[in-house]
């Protein structure tokens, strides 16, 4: 499983800050974040003599996106870093690497990587500040010293996990290009025999295409063909398994399409460095991410969190296609009424294969973005630390979703979608799966203009069926009974959630909604990493017969009738009418 750490790196770093453009993955950008840094170190204080910075060679290797943005290079000669948005821990002088201050996976696999050691190399190389690259030599001339493979008396048991070998590794190549010793090549040569061993390869995993991009630096840097003609045969097979021909990533999180993409880029870049050519399949399935990512953006600009992606994530720099609904075959649909909109609605549901690596349990789940609001949302990503509350997040209580009462879930279950159907105002789709054991299927129709989601739940006769429904944390409960539950936003905006038995059409009553509670966990959100806000979650009654859910933006009042199957409702811009034949809305 990758990494809070890695996605804070790079899951939301802007692609092109003056637009959309697409640059060849050679090009290289410089960063303004190092720039900054010249400013402060020159202007400033400075911890010894500096080289005239126009004789210091910068390497590819050490410049570049990969390097984080904190801890800066004043922090760590202060002896000081910040991880994935906690707190600054102070390391000193002689760190001690089995530091653990929160017991954070990912703080610790970022505090392994040296990736902060790396930037004090790259710092160095673009100020010339010698005190830099001393530091950063101590910095890893300590690590090799105090974590020997194996362990040792203060070795970290996180050491050489396969993640922080992948990311350590350029860090190492990057200080190998200004230092010359043989403790650093002799631990750049372990590196490189651990990462070839096929035992500890990800293969079809964004940590096995790191993996290559750390032996394809290592066999570059010292002339060694086998590690890099393997690192590309490897990271060819890993695309074509981890990436599909539409850009959809097995690891069923679409804000790893955006770590994928870039590291990608890095891979690239690496291959025609180390003089070779980049095979036309990884380029193929590097191009096709742009148009997931961007399908995956919501309207407001941020990325719908589905699987461990946070409500956070907002790439930039993506180029947009021009289709507005996409099926995509690995398990997604995605609509919306327009792009560069932020007022245009916007929907999501989840298929395909079963849970893995990134997934949650969230199939027949939907999300819907409307009037320039989230209406109905995943409650996202909280952290990968194992707890009672990360389990409720990736479970399907956490998601829109429908369950056959009585009957016990069984985790990852395909998921199919056997209909849709596609218009230009209007968008309707049927998927159904055996998780409970027994069939149960969700149609979905969306009207566009007159904004409204429709969702008709279906199990076997003899069977009951109840939803769950997760509105966004900005919402909060005005009315509930009859079959109806209003929600507001604190400008009056409301909407109104609507649910009916089918065929007959009677109201069903008893919803109860739930905001921020503890044992068993409902009614939350998590709005970024490590945080968690309390939001209503409407819960439904048990229905023997079809469940109708409809929800209608913009109202607090709709109308609705029904009449041999055909359901009308008023929404404040217009009538809207569709048809409930069975398992079936259209």
């Amino acid at each position: 499983m990758s990494d809070e750490g890695s996605r804070r790196h790079w899951g939301a770093r802007a692609r092109d800050a003056a637009g959309g453009a697409k640059r060849h993955p050679v090009r290289r950008r410089a960063t303004a974040l190092a720039l900054s840094l010249i400013l402060v170190v020159t202007c400033g204080a400075t911890a010894g003599p500096a080289e005239a910075a126009d004789k210091i060679k910068r390497t590819a290797e050490c410049q570049g996106d990969w390097l984080p943005a904190t801890p800066t290079s004043p922090d760590i000669m202060a002896g000081e870093v910040e991880f994935v948005g906690l707190p600054p821990v102070k390391v000193g002088k002689d760190v001690d690497w089995r530091t653990d201050p929160y017991h954070n996976r990912s703080w610790s696999m970022v505090f392994h990587s040296l990736r902060w050691m790396g930037r004090l190399v790259a710092d160095y190389e673009t100020t010339g500040e010698k005190a830099y690259l001393s530091r950063a030599t101590e910095i890893a001339k300590d690590w090799v010293a105090d974590n020997p493979r194996g362990g040792g008396p203060k070795a970290s048991a996180y050491a050489w996990q396969e993640h922080p070998i992948a990311l350590r590794a350029p860090a190492l190549v990057c200080l190998s290009k200004h230092v010359n010793e043989s403790w650093l090549s002799k631990s750049l040569a372990e590196h490189a025999k651990v990462l070839a061993d096929p035992a500890l390869y990800e293969k079809g995993h964004n940590h096995g295409m790191d993996q290559d991009i750390a032996l394809l630096g290592i066999g570059c840097r010292y002339g060694h063909e086998g590690w890099s003609s393997l690192a590309l045969k490897r990271l060819t097979g890993t695309v074509k398994l981890d990436v599909d021909s539409q850009g959809v990533l097995r690891e069923q999180a679409p804000r790893y399409a955006i770590y994928v993409y870039e590291r990608l880029k890095v891979a690239m870049e690496r291959i025609e460095e180390c003089g070779r050519k980049v095979p036309a399949e990884i380029s193929r399935r590097w191009e096709s991410l742009e148009d997931f990512i961007s399908h995956s953006t919501q309207p407001n600009g941020f990325m719908v969190p589905i699987g461990d992606g946070g409500a956070d994530v907002r790439p930039v720099g993506y180029v947009h296609p021009n289709k507005t609904v996409q099926v995509f075959g690995n398990g997604y649909v995605y609509g919306r009424t327009a792009w560069d909109d932020p007022g245009s609605a916007f929907y999501s549901i989840r298929f395909g294969p079963g849970l893995k690596f990134h997934g949650h349990e969230d199939h027949l789940g939907v999300t819907y973005y409307a009037q320039g609001r989230d209406v109905l949302v995943d409650v996202g990503f909280h952290s990968y630390e194992d707890t009672g509350y990360r389990r409720w997040t990736m479970s399907s209580e956490a998601h829109n979703t429908s369950a056959v009462v009585g009957a016990g879930f069984r985790g990852r279950t395909a998921t199919a979608l056997s209909r849709s159907s596609i218009k230009e105002d209007r968008q309707s789709y049927r998927l159904t799966d055996k998780a409970y054991g027994v069939p149960r299927t969700r149609s979905v129709l969306v009207n566009h203009e007159q904004d409204v989601m429709a969702v008709l739940d279906t199990v076997p006769s003899g069977s009951k069926v109840s939803n769950v429904w997760h509105f966004a944390r900005e919402l909060s409960t005005v009315s509930n009974g009859g079959g109806r539950v209003v929600v507001k936003d604190k400008t009056g905006w409301k909407a109104t959630l609507v649910q009916l038995s089918m065929p007959s059409c009677r109201p069903v009553g008893g919803q109860r909604v739930v905001n921020g509670q503890q044992s068993p966990y409902q009614g939350w959100v998590s709005p970024a990493y490590l945080q968690k806000q309390a939001a209503p979650a409407v819960l439904s009654p048990a229905s023997e017969s079809a469940l109708l859910t409809v929800v209608v933006p913009g109202t607090d009042n709709p109308s609705v009738s029904c009449s041999g199957g055909k359901v009308r409702l008023q929404t404040p811009k217009g009538q809207v009418s569709f048809t409930a034949s069975g398992a079936d809305l259209s």
